[in-house]
C-alpha cells in the first residue's frame, strides 16, 4: 500500500517553510514519472483543453473529458495528491449540480480534491463543498475560465485596488475552508504579501518566487507546446523538436525499406 499525501501535508510544508512542487498532468505515464520525480501535487487542469484536446481556451472542456483524464492520472500516480480542475460552469449553476459534479470527481476519479476558480464571489461554494467532505484548492488572480469577460489573459495586482481585491479574495477563500490557493498571473510583490498574510499555502504560476509552492503546465516544461513559451514557464527540454525528428526518421526508414529489419521480424 502506498501512503497518500493529504491536506495536512501542505499545511505542514508551509509551517516548515518548505516549498511545494506541483505539476499538471493529463495521462497515466506522465503522472507516474511526476510522482517518481517527487512531485507532490498533480493537477489535472482544464488546461488539457489546449494542451491535449486542441481547443483554443479552457472553456469547451466538459466534465466527462476532465474526469476521463483524472482517472488516467490517478491510475498513474498512487501516492501523489491529485486535484481535479472543475470545468467552466460545473460549479456555478446550483448547489445540487455543484455537489453532484464534485462527488463524481471524488467517487469516479478518486481524486483527493477539486479546484475551482474565484474569490469572494465563490467563497460560499467552497464552504459548501468542504462541509460536504470535498477538499478544495482555490484559484485567484488570472482566471482562465473568465477569459471572455476579462477580455483576455491579464496580469493582476498592478494597482493598489487590484492588490486589495486579491488579498480580500485570498482571505475569503481561506476562511471558506480551502486547503491552499493558486495565485495565477499575480505580480510578485502582491503574491508575496498574500503569502505572508495567509495561513494556508499559496501555489504560484506566474506569481513570482515568494509563493509557498509552484505549479507549471507539463507541456510548457517539456517543450510540447510549440506556439510560444509563456514568460512564467521554463522549458527544461524541447521534446517537441525531438519527437518531430523521431517521426521524420521513422518516416524515412519506412519509405526507404530500412525498417523493419530481420531484427524486428518474427
Amino acid at each position: 500500500m502506498v501512503k497518500r499525501i493529504n491536506v495536512n501535508y501542505f499545511k505542514q510544508k508551509k509551517k516548515a517553510n518548505e516549498k511545494i512542487v506541483a505539476l499538471t498532468a493529463y495521462d497515466a505515464p506522465t503522472a507516474k514519472f511526476a510522482e517518481e520525480a517527487g512531485i507532490e501535487l498533480i493537477l489535472v487542469g482544464d488546461s488539457l483543453g489546449m494542451a491535449v484536446l486542441g481547443y483554443d481556451t479552457t472553456i469547451p472542456v466538459t466534465i466527462e473529458e476532465s474526469i476521463h483524464h483524472c482517472c488516467a492520472v490517478r491510475r498513474g500516480a498512487h501516492g501523489a495528491f491529485i486535484v481535479g480542475d472543475m470545468p467552466f460552469m460545473t460549479y456555478r449553476l446550483s448547489i445540487e449540480s455543484t455537489l453532484k459534479n464534485a462527488a463524481r470527481y471524488m467517487q469516479e476519479a478518486m481524486v483527493d480534491a477539486v479546484k475551482i476558480e474565484g474569490g469572494k464571489e465563490i467563497a460560499d461554494t467552497i464552504k459548501m463543498l468542504v462541509t460536504a467532505g470535498v477538499p478544495v484548492l482555490g484559484h485567484i488572480g488570472l482566471l482562465p475560465q473568465s477569459v471572455k469577460t476579462a477580455g483576455g489573459y491579464k496580469i493582476t495586482g498592478k494597482t493598489d485596488l487590484q492588490a486589495e481585491n486579491l488579498l480580500e479574495d485570498a482571505l475569503a477563500v481561506q476562511e471558506a475552508g480551502a486547503f491552499a490557493v493558486v495565485l495565477e498571473g499575480v505580480t510578485k510583490d502582491v503574491a508575496k504579501h498574500i503569502t505572508e498574510k495567509l495561513e494556508i499555502p499559496t501555489i504560484g504560476i506566474g506569481a513570482g518566487v515568494f509563493c509557498d509552492g509552484q505549479i507549471q503546465v507539463v507541456n510548457d516544461l517539456l517543450g510540447l507546446f510549440t506556439d510560444f513559451v509563456p514568460k512564467h514557464a521554463k522549458q527544461y527540454v524541447n521534446l517537441g523538436e525531438k519527437i518531430k525528428e523521431a517521426f521524420e526518421s521513422y518516416h524515412s526508414d519506412v519509405t526507404s525499406s530500412t525498417f523493419p529489419t530481420d531484427k524486428n521480424s518474427f
